[in-house]
């Protein structure tokens, strides 16, 4: 049997973790390690909880959820942060992306969603409630998709020429994910081959201050 999901809800609404918290804690494979009230006490907590998946809010007293998911990305890489906000603004949806987060739910989405959206980006998937795929839908027809920050770290890696097992050791991830996050890529970025997307790190400044020469 796998270890369950660890999660930890960020949120400074108590009464919406508690409500959250106890939702999840009824799902045997999954274990809510802390409920917190701001960005800093989840950056400050991250090493000792080394949670799986954080759940979190947008707009907090302190250090807000945007800045506070990016700090975390960059700790802790493999963490899966879902954002859960009440904004249904594509603003707000493509920035909490571009931030990194791995999905987007709206508070109001039915208590077994958040089950759902955190078992699909465990399996390194992202997920869109309906309500937040429908605020995207205009935009993402005219303009390309954002890469998460997820994504452009395995496109620096692979555009310094690493293989899919390569990345997968320097990130600490399975080989499936990584060949998962190039087809987005590839996808995002309507690139077909390793060489496009060698060329588009340059051209777009992906590799500047790797030592990587073009």
């Amino acid at each position: 049997m796998t270890d369950p999901t660890k999660v930890v809800i960020v949120d400074d609404h108590p009464l919406v973790a508690e409500g959250i918290e106890a939702l999840l804690e009824s799902y045997e494979d999954i274990t809510v390690l802390a409920t917190v009230s701001d960005g800093q006490q989840m950056i400050d907590r991250l090493d000792e909880l080394a949670p799986d998946v954080i759940l979190m809010d947008l707009n907090m007293p302190g250090l807000g959820g945007l800045s506070a998911t990016e700090m975390i990305l960059e700790r802790r890489p493999e963490t899966r942060v879902l954002v859960l906000s009440m904004h249904d603004t594509p603003q707000y949806i493509t920035t909490a992306l571009g931030h990194g987060a791995s999905g987007y739910l709206l508070k109001d989405v039915p208590t077994e969603e958040i089950k759902t959206a955190i078992d699909t980006v465990m399996q390194g998937e992202r997920y869109l409630c309906t309500g937040a795929e429908g605020a995207l839908a205009p935009v993402m027809t005219g303009g390309r998709e954002q890469l998460t920050n997820r994504e452009q770290t395995i496109l620096l890696q692979l555009a310094q020429g690493k293989s899919n097992k390569e990345v997968a050791q320097v990130l600490d991830i399975s080989v499936r994910t990584v060949e998962t996050h190039r087809k987005n890529i590839k996808r995002k970025l309507g690139i077909s081959s390793t060489a496009g997307l060698t060329r588009y790190a340059l051209e777009h400044g992906v590799l500047q201050g790797t030592g990587v020469n073009s």
